[in-house]
């Protein structure tokens, strides 16, 4: 059986020593009715790997564009392609 986990989105993003590392966030209440996000899980894993996940990622958006559950917004500005080998820290 696959462990799951279940985050709201992604926080913090670096890149490092040739890895890249993001936390998984959790939306959750806060003072006076606010919401914060709290760090759930740490993801750590080689550049190429980041890459191809961008990659998948891009490819079920487009297959939810061409199902008609996302739509594309003519005035958003396009995805820079990644670069072959990023420096420093990304946030």
């Amino acid at each position: 059986m696959t462990n799951e986990v279940f985050a709201d989105g992604i926080g913090r993003i670096d890149f490092a020593a040739g890895v890249v590392r993001f936390e998984l966030v959790s939306v959750e209440p806060g003072e006076g009715g606010q919401t914060k996000l709290e760090a759930r899980q740490r993801v750590i894993m080689p550049l190429e790997g980041f890459l191809a996940t961008i990659g998948t990622m891009s490819s079920l958006v487009n297959k939810l564009v061409d199902a008609g559950v996302l739509r594309q917004n003519a005035n958003a500005p396009a995805a820079a392609a990644p670069e072959d080998k990023p420096k420093g820290k990304v946030n």
